[in-house]
């Protein structure tokens, strides 16, 4: 933190033009403007590390107009049915063993029925028990469910606002937006973390783009995790085709929500695939300092460990868990209804 500069005041009273003004800024004005809010908080050296695992994959009931997981699209993504306890166990031991700190179960539903909610419940309790933090992402919560899920242990649960509120019908209508709110007001209510992003290039408009991140902003808490998305284009999906978003608007979206949101992770999730290594280092310019690693994200791919560690490399970034001497690597995921990322 800064001696001379005080940190920022967390605003939750942004006003759409208050953010379309941030984006129509010259570049690189935009881009320092961003660096320095994002140096009072984090070393820009640091990025968060980032990997995932999902539990139960495809069948979803929904119409998100981005996702291969929704029973309705014909991808090629074949249903699964909820993993076992034993098996969830294992793989959390292998991503204790490999240094992860943190692990995700995540669950293709519209929301989790009452009956899945002990299953899941043991799963959480199973990997608590080997010292690591918890996260999931099921779908739509009740009251109830999230306390159920925190008195189990859970630490932080991920569900996206994805868009604008006036461009959601265009891309949902199988869950309002008021809905996805209630989900993080319970999970809020019962003391659990938030993770909570959207996804642009599905079409919107430059001020739906500020509408998602002024959503966002004015939550009545930051999300600790701001995933910001870049839709992935699956055959088969209502949104395959849509016009590409321009790579310098991708940039400025992450820009924006780290000036709007000083203290959150503002994570590079879905789409990374696609960027080339200079994106990359002007999304870790403009603040981003947090990504998925792996080569697998959800349903989709994700740049493979070697490519990441070279352009760390490259860029002399390194893990906030190795920075931390703690060779941990946390483990987090997306909604998976949405086959998107988190």
């Amino acid at each position: 933190m800064s001696a001379v500069i005080p940190p920022e005041i967390l605003r939750h009273d942004w006003d759409r033009a208050e953010l379309l003004a941030l984006f129509e800024l010259p570049f690189t004005e935009l881009l320092h403007r961003a660096a320095s809010v994002h140096r009072r908080h984090f070393d820009p050296a640091e990025v968060q590390v980032s990997t995932l695992l999902s539990v139960k994959t495809g069948g979803c009931p929904e119409d998100c107009g981005y996702c291969p997981q929704a029973q309705r699209y014909h991808t090629g993504v074949e249903a699964t049915k909820l993993m076992s306890a034993e098996a969830v166990l294992d793989k959390a031991r292998q991503a204790k063993a490999a240094g992860a700190s943190r692990f995700c179960m995540g669950a293709a539903w519209r929301s989790p029925k009452d009956r899945d909610i002990p299953k899941v419940a043991e799963m959480i309790r199973q990997v608590k028990s080997l010292g690591l933090e918890t996260c999931a992402t099921l779908g739509m919560l009740g009251h109830g469910q999230a306390q159920a899920l925190k008195d189990a242990g859970l630490d932080y649960y991920n569900h996206n606002l994805d868009t604008a509120p006036e461009h959601y019908g265009d891309i949902i209508r199988t869950r309002e937006y008021q809905d996805r709110l209630d989900t993080l007001e319970h999970v809020r209510e019962v003391g659990m973390k938030t993770c909570c992003g959207g996804i642009v290039g599905m079409g919107e408009t430059r001020e739906q783009r500020a509408g998602l991140l002024q959503a966002l902003a004015n939550l009545p808490a930051h999300p600790d995790s701001v995933p910001i998305n870049r839709l992935v284009q699956v055959a088969g999906t209502p949104l395959h085709g849509t016009a590409l978003l321009d790579p310098f608007e991708f940039v400025r979206t992450i820009a924006v929500a780290r000036i709007a949101m000083p203290r959150s992770m503002v994570r590079l999730s879905a789409g990374r695939e696609e960027m080339s290594d200079e994106l990359q280092a002007l999304c870790f310019a403009a603040g981003a300092n947090s990504i998925f690693y792996g080569e697998k994200l959800l349903t989709t791919g994700n740049p493979d460990v070697e490519r990441d560690q070279a352009l760390f490399a490259r860029l002399g970034l390194r893990s906030m868990q190795v920075a931390a001497e703690s060779a941990t690597v946390h483990a987090e995921i997306v909604e998976p209804a949405c086959g998107q990322a988190a």
